[in-house]
């Protein structure tokens, strides 16, 4: 299971890699869930990155079309990488529109020089985010060609995955992307012991901002609490094994 580290600057890329990170996500955590850099800062960081190191992009939830070809216009800046490069979409504020808006951003991400692999996001709040029920993200991923499906939370004060959601129907939702072919993130909020629990979930990878952060989701990403969440991460993936 790799560790994914949100980052809101070039600066703090240095020590989520440092600390251990295997993916860096470009996020701009005072804009919700998922909100997305600027296109500038979206080019430091990805200048930042090593190589060798998958990125991903956080693309907010677009509302419509001309709100998803914004969001995929600063991909345009980005030069061609040897790392897989990831995108994600949140669905919240598509309505019925959520099918054909996912199916536009991998369409239009095949024609990106980064051709980078769409992730659709599901939340565990998703009432109270007013998206897609997390079974049907899954279904919607794998009818429109996404690569990987996230689990995540909207609200960032509400509690973390484990309160919105049970391990049973985690396992469950997991089992039924597994069965689809698509790859597995889940975060939302955890904590140390939440990358814990994660790690015994037959998840692909697991994400944190928060957690990784002196002074919280807005705070500095500090490489100490990276190092802690990596190690805590492969004791707890080493016991399942």
């Amino acid at each position: 299971m790799r560790l994914l580290v949100s980052v809101r600057s070039a600066a703090e890329v240095a020590a989520a890699v440092a600390g251990g990170a295997d993916i860096v996500d470009a996020k701009e955590p005072t804009q919700g869930s998922l909100g997305a850099v600027s296109g500038r800062v979206l080019r430091e960081i990805a200048h930042a990155v090593p190589a060798g190191v998958p990125l991903s992009i956080a693309l907010g939830d677009p509302r419509n079309m001309a709100a998803l070809e914004t969001a995929i216009a600063a991909l345009d800046g980005l030069a061609p990488r040897p790392s897989r490069v990831y995108v994600k979409i949140g669905l919240s504020a598509a309505g019925h529109g959520a099918k054909a808006l996912l199916g536009t951003l991998v369409d239009l991400a095949s024609r990106t020089a980064i051709r980078p692999s769409v992730v659709a996001v599901a939340y565990a709040d998703h009432a109270a985010a007013g998206a897609p029920a997390p079974e049907m993200v899954v279904r919607l991923a794998t009818a429109t060609g996404a690569e990987g499906v996230l689990l995540d939370t909207w609200g960032k004060d509400s509690g973390d995955l484990f309160h919105h959601l049970a391990e049973p129907a985690l396992r469950a939702w997991i089992a039924q992307a597994r069965a689809a072919g698509l790859l597995v993130a889940l975060a939302g909020s955890l904590s140390i012991e939440g990358v814990r629990a994660v790690a015994e979930l037959p998840a692909d990878i697991v994400g944190v901002r928060g957690a990784a952060c002196i002074g919280g989701r807005v705070g500095v990403v500090s490489e100490g609490r990276v190092a802690h969440l990596k190690a805590a991460l492969t004791r707890g993936v080493a016991a399942r094994a």
